[in-house]
């Protein structure tokens, strides 16, 4: 991946700056339920974004080395070890990860309190309204 400075902008043509402001952002999406994974993949990617799936948890290093623009993050993952917010907390105390958007859904009743707690930058509530979820990421990325 590259990035543009600020005083090169000028050296580019306006098709060329279209296209780069439309590079697709990526999303890592940590959902364990092999259903809703499905269709989180098919509403972001139909909304342009670049999605990475997986149905198990991952380390914060790990997920620093896909370099997602964000991170959809389910509370209770099946099969591992920390859960969604323990992951959350790891991303948040990790300078390389620190400012990585973290973006938890959950069914948990004090999802909110949860959220705020291990320092995720929002939630949604499940069963989620797709317009509102996809509003949220639009807000947060782009």
């Amino acid at each position: 991946m590259f990035t543009i400075k600020q005083n090169d902008w000028e050296a580019f043509d306006d098709d060329f700056l279209i296209l780069y402001e439309l590079m697709a952002k990526r999303i890592l999406i940590i959902e364990d339920d092999p259903d809703i994974l499905e269709i989180l993949d098919i509403i972001f990617q139909d909304e342009g974004y670049e999605i990475i799936s997986k149905r198990n948890g991952m380390s914060a290093d790990e997920i620093g080395l896909l370099h997602p623009d964000l991170v959809l993050l389910d509370v209770r993952i099946r099969g591992f070890e920390k859960t969604g917010a323990e992951i959350c907390e790891e991303l948040k105390s990790l300078l390389a990860t620190r400012d990585l958007p973290v973006l938890l859904v959950s069914a948990e009743s004090d999802i909110g309190s949860i959220a705020t707690n291990c320092g995720a930058d929002g939630h949604v509530p499940k069963p989620f309204d797709i317009f509102s979820l996809v509003g949220k990421v639009k807000d947060m990325i782009g």
